[in-house]
């Protein structure tokens, strides 16, 4: 690891193959862990390469364990987190709305790092319990339309890195890399990003990959629709600006969506809202997240179509009851 760190202290990057190699020997608890920090680091430091970034994935597919959702067409819902917004749940529970309205999602998440509540963290304060059996997910998918992947659980390297992100409690490469490591291997992507940088990588990584994607970034630095501002949205349809009356009839304040300061209230406000008890401002972001996904599948002509069918799932209480649905098989 010293002559690594000592090539990338001479600003130098590195190649597919070695950053791949790397990340396998991370994984397999070849380095110190305060090699380890310092590596990370390096890409605090400095914007991270296509190449490298893709070498980082392929070792983390390679390493991954499997996951067979029996042909079912899929669609997961990530932010890259490390915005330093501090929402509550967004995605998450936008999974559960377009879960709600019928559609099957692999949802991939994890413990924060960079936030005080991940998706992890919030579903096993809720009663979930993780699980990799394929048997189960499958069972997950088919009676809740939704499963939930724990990132560590499927994925070794981050078992291992998982402390030091916590101790840096900063946003890092990992970051960036749970959205396209998904071991589900959706066939449709909402991604949110903290930046137009790593807009234009994901795009670049997605299309690549030949999946039907949505990328989004709020403008004034949020990782998905915060209708506080207004949102770029790529796809490989092209790219636009969406206002906040476009996306969710109204704009919000940063206030308004605010994640709390423990897991605890994370998870109480993550019932609040699936319970169709949120604020309307609460509502109208979860609403205008879950729509957006929800249009990226390609089932509604148009983006007011897909947002009435959130509404719908939320409303009738059918997103809760996929919740409740997922929490009960064990």
């Amino acid at each position: 690891m010293k002559k690594i760190l000592q090539f990338l202290f001479e600003h130098k990057t590195l190649g597919r193959e070695q950053a791949k190699e790397i990340l396998t020997n991370i994984s397999k608890g070849m380095y110190s862990e305060h090699e380890v920090t310092a590596f990370i680091t390096v890409f605090l430091m400095r914007s991270i390469t296509i190449q490298e970034l893709q070498g980082f994935r392929d070792a983390l597919l390679e390493l991954c364990v499997k996951v067979d959702l029996n042909g079912h067409k899929t669609i997961d819902i990530v932010g890259t987190g490390g915005d330093g917004k501090n929402t509550f749940n967004i995605s998450t529970l936008s999974c559960f709305i377009v879960a709600g309205a019928g559609y099957k999602v692999a949802k991939h998440g994890n413990y924060g790092a960079s936030t005080i509540s991940g998706a992890s963290n919030v579903m096993e304060q809720l009663g979930y319990k993780f699980k990799s059996d394929n048997v189960q997910l499958v069972k997950e998918i088919e009676e809740a339309n939704i499963c939930f992947l724990h990132a560590p659980t499927f994925h070794p390297a981050l078992k291992t890195v998982g402390p030091i992100r916590k101790n840096l409690g900063l946003r890092t490469f990992f970051n960036m890399l749970g959205p396209i490591v998904n071991p589900a291997t959706p066939t449709h992507q909402l991604v949110g990003v903290y930046n137009l940088e790593m807009a234009r990588i994901y795009n670049y990584l997605l299309q690549q990959a030949g999946k039907s994607f949505t990328i989004i970034h709020g403008l004034d630095g949020y990782d998905e629709i915060s209708l506080t501002n207004d949102t770029k949205v790529i796809s490989n349809k092209g790219e636009f600006i969406m206002t906040p009356i476009q996306l969710g009839k109204r704009q919000v304040e940063a206030k308004d969506i605010y994640g709390g300061n423990t897991v605890e209230e994370s998870a109480k406000l993550f019932s609040t809202i699936i319970k169709g008890d949120g604020t309307w401002a609460q509502n109208a972001v979860v609403l205008a997240n879950a729509a957006m996904a929800l249009f990226c599948t390609g089932e509604f002509s148009t983006y007011d179509d897909a947002y009435h069918a959130a509404v719908e799932s939320l409303d009738s209480g059918k997103a809760y009851q996929s919740l409740q649905k997922l929490i009960a098989i064990q």
